[in-house]
């Protein structure tokens, strides 16, 4: 009974994340929206190993928030200097 209501909590608030993610005034709110909704996917496959009785879930629930964080990093990198491999003209500003 308590797991219904942690899911239902979990499953509104991914809703109102998706609203942020859709109608997030800058591209950092609705990163920082993808992001959180990465986390509620983990707690929900966390809840789902603990309901279902198979640990295996939590390896890919850790794999998944690992991924979530590189993603997020990658993301903001990219919106602030424009590209992932090479230092843009932003690190050169801030070197000198």
């Amino acid at each position: 009974m308590i797991y219904a209501a942690v899911v239902g909590a979990l499953l509104v608030s991914l809703c109102l994340l998706l609203v942020r993610a859709l109608r997030g005034p800058t591209v950092f709110d609705r990163a920082l929206a993808g992001n959180a909704i990465g986390t509620l996917a983990m707690l929900l496959l966390a809840i789902f190993q603990f309901v279902s009785g198979r640990p295996e879930f939590v390896d890919l629930a850790l794999v998944y928030g690992l991924l979530n964080i590189v993603g997020t990093i990658a993301v903001q990198k990219f919106f602030r200097y424009g590209d992932l491999g090479e230092p843009g003209v932003a690190d050169e500003e801030h070197r000198l």
